[in-house]
């Protein structure tokens, strides 16, 4: 049984868009789309994929250097309403729930750590699906866009647990940088918006290629 396994780490932080909920080919889109309605330089699929896990404001400034920061509010806005009008189309990974699962009854604490918005994060921890699977949670907005490594440091003083018993999982380099910035071991998932490749010099314990190989992973090493 998962919860007779001891275990190596008390929390584990999830990253919310690519690791958690298939988003990132919408927020991609969502985010060329934004560019263009204040006419800036659309970026490529690439570079959008890029700036996803940073917070909003940051994330777009970075996709669009070309826009004047006078009309950040503006591209902001743009992005939110580009987002709304697909949030219907988002759903989990197949499999999170069952792993989620299994973790709980291994009494680990789970929190999520996003680039995402408080009241974004809050509309979808709402669901039926999600209520109660997760412990705490921080946001960009609240505290700081990744890289800077706030939010895990907030997250381990909220649950006393230190960062060797701390475990960070992520699909972007921004995760990675994050948890090193916080002295955390971090896992790097290749199926959401960063390539692998990068991956490697940022010493996550694994680099795993779908929610099942993450699954495996955690009930025999986590």
């Amino acid at each position: 049984m998962p919860a007779s396994r001891p275990r190596q780490f008390d929390l584990i932080a999830f990253d919310w868009d690519g690791t958690l909920f298939d988003s990132t080919a919408i927020i991609v889109r969502c985010i060329q789309r934004a560019v263009a309605d204040v006419g800036g330089t659309v970026p490529n699929d690439r570079d959008a994929a890029y700036v996803i896990g940073m917070g909003l404001m940051e994330a777009l400034a970075h996709a669009a250097p070309d826009v004047p920061p006078e009309r950040y509010a503006e591209l902001g806005a743009a992005y939110r309403r580009h987002y709304l009008n697909h949030q219907d189309d988002l759903s989990l990974f197949e499999g999170v729930l069952p792993m989620l699962a299994d973790l709980r009854e291994r009494r680990h604490r789970l929190a999520v750590a996003t680039g995402k918005s408080r009241r974004g994060l809050d509309e979808v921890l709402r669901t039926v699906q999600l209520a109660g699977l997760f412990d705490g949670s921080r946001t960009a907005d609240e505290t700081a866009g990744k890289p800077h490594p706030l939010m895990l440091h907030e997250l381990m003083r909220e649950f006393e647990t230190e960062p060797e018993r701390t475990l960070m999982i992520g699909d972007t380099t921004h995760d990675l940088q994050m948890a090193l910035n916080a002295g955390c071991a971090s896992v790097a998932v290749s199926y959401g918006a960063h390539s692998h490749e990068g991956f490697e010099a940022l010493q996550p314990r694994v680099i795993v290629h779908s929610v099942q190989e993450l699954h495996a992973w955690l009930l025999e090493n986590a």
